[in-house]
């Protein structure tokens, strides 16, 4: 199976990607950075919705379809909206929200064909919000919309899986001010052991599908 990767050159992204190839399918990675050599892939940056087209085309065409996509790639602007430059607060809505549907409509021609699969990646902070967050939980809340709505436009034609994930030990937090990390506390989940669920999501059979999953540290405190 061929399956296409948002965000493969780290975190949830990386994992789902080792995770694929793994099972002896074939990972095809889009990235606004160069991933590891061993994946095909194509750099683009989500926020560019024709750059985001181009990549889709590009890998699809070249590995013959796609059986699979999953959008991991995602990026955050904390602080308080007053606080956070305008657009540092709607590129994190246009790589998260819109760069989703973006990968997702230009695939849908070759997932139609397949009767494949999309997993698209929320957050448990779009289910419930925090203070300095509105950016990321604002597009992460859409991306939980989006995906719904999908789920039933697309039944009977492409399985549709909605995962919200919490706190991974990933790279995502690097950079941050000490008040926006997670503490030693938070638990967070290796990313390959999320990545492991997003495979279960891809091996359904058509017709069989798992419609939501949430993955989160049994520490978690943005959940319920």
């Amino acid at each position: 199976m061929n399956i296409l990767i948002t965000g493969g050159a780290s975190g949830l992204g990386l994992a789902t990607a080792e995770a694929v190839e793994k099972e002896g399918w074939r990972a095809l990675v889009v990235d606004v950075r160069e991933p590891d050599q061993r994946f095909d892939h194509v750099t683009a940056d989500l926020a560019d919705r024709g750059e985001a087209e181009r990549a889709v085309r590009e890998l699809a065409e070249r590995a013959g379809g796609l059986d699979g996509v999953v959008t991991a790639a995602g990026i955050d602007a904390c602080g308080r909206l007053e606080d956070v430059p305008a657009d540092d607060w709607e590129r994190v809505v246009k790589v998260n929200l819109l760069g989703t549907a973006s990968v997702v409509r230009a695939a849908l021609p070759y997932l139609k064909h397949t009767r494949g699969k999309v997993v698209t990646c929320a957050s448990t902070l779009g289910l419930r919000p925090l203070s300095d967050a509105s950016a990321y939980s604002a597009s992460k809340f859409g991306v939980v919309g989006l995906t719904r709505a999908l789920a039933v436009e697309l039944r009977g034609e492409v399985g549709v899986t909605l995962l919200i994930p919490g706190g991974m030990r990933t790279g995502f937090f690097d950079g941050r001010p000490e008040q926006y990390k997670p503490g030693p506390e938070a638990g967070l989940n290796d990313p390959a052991d999320v990545a492991q669920t997003v495979v279960f999501a891809l091996r359904q059979p058509a017709g069989c599908e798992v419609r939501e999953l949430v993955v989160c540290p049994s520490t978690e405190t943005s959940w319920p």
